[in-house]
């Protein structure tokens, strides 16, 4: 009998984990697993992609869909959910609560509903996809005390590399550390080589060294200091541009600095992409501008393609990157940032090695061997 897995997500909008999620759905053995995949708002780039893979479920509509009277009671609805019912309802009248497993893929909302769970045989597991001591954005949440007493609801919490998960352990200690495992997130080297091997139609200056950088456009991923540089960068004369590919609710500031700065012809917002490893494949460096990251899939993707990648130092870049070493971690601030770009713009031969070693790192990045312990954990 196939084992019934519940995922439970926000939504699937244009982020990190959401990718994630979707890979998996993607992956997972369909002849061991039955998933159903449930949004709380039926919203997001990955939507299409998962429904293939997965019994789909939403609690409340797409909110760009509505219009007049029907956007009023959406927000009425939106209240209903997320303030006025108590979780438990929520969980009991809204949410699939037929599985073996349930998974909470987010921290925050998601969270919190499953850890209200009144499915008693359900083995619950909450993914934290974030570095917690760095970027606690979900304390707001809760009152204190109680997102720790939540997560100790849950068998198993999963972190997403190394540092997340002792990050996690000191934000919460008294959940029990044998419970807090790290799984990486899956990727799928193939998929992404295959997407990058598309035909590319963009303009692209022949002179400029291209440096490249994808996320949402939130204020954790700090694409304005990456913008500043580029600045600062052609005040000193490098031939250089940035192509950003992403989408959020920092693009109008985006816009506006890059305006301010004159750097219209070098800064271009490529907006939310299907597909940006085509993109990425006519780039000469990858560049994480993060405050805090849980483990880059960005990162991970650029490796795939042989991109050399400049970091700030945040969760899972070691893991990532002190293997070969493939890129160069800084301190986690701008000068340091601006400075180790230059170091790579004025060593070519330094920008070819680490070139190679991402090409070779490339290679550890195999779907099954990533999926595996995913399934194991869901099948135990």
């Amino acid at each position: 009998m196939k084992r019934k897995v519940l995922f439970l997500i926000e939504s699937l909008s244009g982020g990190g984990a959401e990718k994630v999620l979707a890979t998996m759905s993607e992956h997972l053995d369909s002849s061991k697993f039955d998933v159903t995949l449930c949004c709380i708002v039926d919203y997001g780039q990955y939507t299409s992609a998962v429904k293939p893979y997965v019994h789909y479920a939403s609690i409340l509509p797409d909110p760009g869909r509505m219009k007049g009277p029907r956007k009023l009671v959406y927000h009425l609805e939106y209240k209903l959910v997320y303030s006025w019912l108590p979780a438990r309802l929520v969980y009991k009248w809204f949410i699939p609560h037929h599985a073996d497993v349930e998974v909470a893929f987010a921290e925050g909302f998601a969270t919190r509903l499953l850890a209200h769970s009144t499915n008693k045989r359900a083995k619950k597991i909450a993914w934290v996809h974030c570095d917690m001591k760095a970027n606690h954005w979900t304390e707001s949440l809760f009152k204190p005390g109680i997102e720790a007493k939540l997560y100790a609801r849950f068998n198993d919490i999963i972190t997403v590399s190394e540092t997340a998960r002792k990050s996690f352990s000191e934000v919460f200690p008294g959940i029990t550390a044998s419970n807090v495992h790290v799984l990486l997130n899956p990727v799928d080297a193939a998929h992404v080589l295959r997407l990058a091997s598309e035909p590319f139609s963009g303009n692209m200056s022949k002179n400029n060294l291209r440096l490249v950088a994808v996320g949402r456009l939130t204020p954790v991923k700090a694409f304005d200091r990456l913008v500043r540089i580029v600045s600062k960068l052609r005040q000193k004369a490098y031939e250089v541009e940035l192509w950003i590919a992403g989408a959020g609710e920092e693009r109008l500031k985006l816009e506006a600095l890059i305006k301010d700065l004159d750097l219209e012809p070098y800064v271009k917002l490529l907006g939310f992409r299907q597909n940006p490893y085509k993109y990425m494949a006519q780039c000469d460096l990858f560049v994480c501008s993060s405050l805090s990251e849980g483990y880059s899939t960005a990162v991970t993707e650029a490796l795939i393609l042989g991109l050399p990648v400049v970091t700030t130092d945040c969760s899972g870049m070691r893991e990532l990157l002190d293997k070969g070493p493939c890129g160069i971690i800084t301190e986690n601030n701008e000068e340091a940032l601006l400075e180790a770009i230059e170091n790579v713009l004025d060593n070519p031969d330094k920008l070819a090695g680490l070139t190679r070693k991402a090409k070779d790192r490339s290679r550890d990045f195999s779907i099954d061997a990533l999926m595996r312990p995913i399934e194991t954990l869901l099948m135990s």
